[in-house]
Order: structure tokens, then sequence, then C-alpha cells
């Protein structure tokens, strides 16, 4: 299996930002036409009464849940995970279908920010992230630290306090989308994640522009992934849809074609071969 081949893709912010508001089977049935095999589960409050539907609809149609994105608050104690409803409704699913899978959390940047001394505040964010990947961990699951802009987003955040989370199994999810300011940082920031990548979320990227794009409609996507193929990174990757007002089925549509221009321009025929 080939870094861009499309069977090493998965889906990404499909959920909450259809413009067609599909259902879990409807979803599903989308994926499996579009012959993706993966999909990594972004929600909202209103999806938690079904995420076993989900889950049960994506299996029916031979579909991975891949990855599990993570609402709600850091509590301060492992107990403190159950006072937060979305993170109890998150913990209680995976453990009652005994999923193995990656959840992704964004750190609480409010928190963090107010904190001013650097080291105390990459030490609160690495107590934070211990606690709750430990639960996790303890399920056979991976944690992934999510950047979402600002400090919490920054490359160099993330590797720090991955690196002081050693004793948990902590990765890194790496979204283009939110790292349009890193762009001068690379190749050296994504260098310095590789050892902790857990999956990349592609998208296009121009430098003055919409944040989000299709693939190949941004001046530096051929560059971008000629950098991680170069990195030697192995993981997933992900496509998005990520446009309230798009289909969800259009977007990931735009992003396939997108790839398999831009595989043509990178003369990768062996991944391209598998779009056919």
């Amino acid at each position: 299996m080939g870094l861009f081949s499309k069977d090493n893709l998965l889906a990404w912010c499909i959920v909450p930002f259809d413009a067609c508001e599909r259902n879990s089977q409807q979803r599903a049935e989308m994926l499996q036409r579009l012959g993706l095999g993966a999909l990594a589960y972004d929600w909202r409050q209103k999806d938690m009464a079904t995420f076993d539907e989900e889950l049960q609809q994506l299996r029916a149609h031979d579909i991975r849940l891949s990855a599990f994105w993570l609402s709600g608050g850091d509590p301060p104690d492992a107990q403190g995970m159950w006072d937060d409803p979305q993170l109890g409704a998150a913990l209680n699913f995976i453990q009652r279908n005994e999923l193995q899978i990656e959840v992704w959390k964004m750190l609480p940047e409010k928190e963090l920010d107010a904190i001013d001394d650097l080291e105390a505040r990459i030490d609160r964010a690495a107590e934070l992230v211990q606690i709750q990947a430990k639960v996790f961990n303890d399920l056979g699951c991976t944690y992934g630290l999510y950047n979402h802009g600002g400090w919490c987003g920054q490359p160099q955040t993330m590797v720090e306090i991955a690196r002081r989370s050693a004793e948990q199994e902590v990765g890194i999810v790496y979204n283009f989308h939110h790292g349009h300011e890193h762009l001068p940082l690379m190749p050296d920031a994504f260098a310095a994640m590789l050892p902790h990548l857990l999956c990349v979320n592609l998208n296009g990227m121009a430098t003055q522009g919409p944040q989000i794009l299709p693939l190949s409609e941004g001046e530096d996507d051929a560059a971008i992934l000629r950098m991680v193929a170069d990195s030697g990174y192995s993981g997933p990757i992900g496509i998005l849809d990520h446009r309230p007002d798009t289909d969800a089925e259009l977007s990931l549509r735009q992003n396939l074609a997108g790839m398999q221009t831009l595989l043509r321009q990178l003369g990768d025929e062996d991944a391209l071969a598998t779009y056919q």
C-alpha cells in the first residue's frame, strides 16, 4: 500500500460539515460509493445518540472507523473525565464496543494560554494529556494531539508535549488546513513531528485565500505532497470536507480528483493506478 494510494485514505470532517446532513446509513453508503475505506469521526452533541448506529452502518458497508474526535473539557484527574458528559459519552462508546482506535483531542487553549510561564504551561498541558491518554491507552487506543491553531497547535508545542508524555502512548495528528502559518517552518517542523505522527490530513494550501480548498487548488500542494513523501512518513492520509455549504460527497470527489492531479505531477503512477 503506497502512501497516497486510495486504500490509505480516510475521510475527515464530513459529519457536522455536510450540507446534505446525511444520517449514518447515508454517510456509510457515500463512503462506499466513493471507494473510501476509513472514516475519522467528528461530531457534535446532537450526534451522541447515534454513535452506535454510526459504527453499525460503517461495519455493514465495510468502512473502518479509524479515529474518533474528542470534544469536551479537560479534567484535573482521571475521575474527572466522567464529569464531562461529552468525554464520558465518547469513553463509554469506545469501551462498550471494545474499539482499539485513535482518539484525537485538541488541547485546552483557554486554560493553557492563561499560564504565562512557558515551562509551566507545557508541564500543565503534558499533565492533562497523560491523564486522558492513560484512560484510553488502557482500552487499547492511541491518543493523538490535534492541531487547531494558536499556541496549542504549533508543531513545536505538540512535539514537546508528546515528548513529555512519553509514559503514555501519545502521538500527533497534523491538519494542514489548521497550519497555513506553519508553511514557512516546513520541512523542519514536519521532520520534528515525524516520530510522533499518527495521521496527516491534507488540504489545498494557498498563502492568500480560503482556509479550505480542494487538493490541487493551492499553489503549494504538490510541494507539500512531495515533502510528506520524502519525509518517510508512512501512516494514513486524510482528505476532508469541512465546507458546511457544500455536499460532503462533492467535497470528497473534488479532493480525490485533486489527488490524482497531484500524483500525475509527482509521477507516482503506482498510487495513481489505485484511483482507477
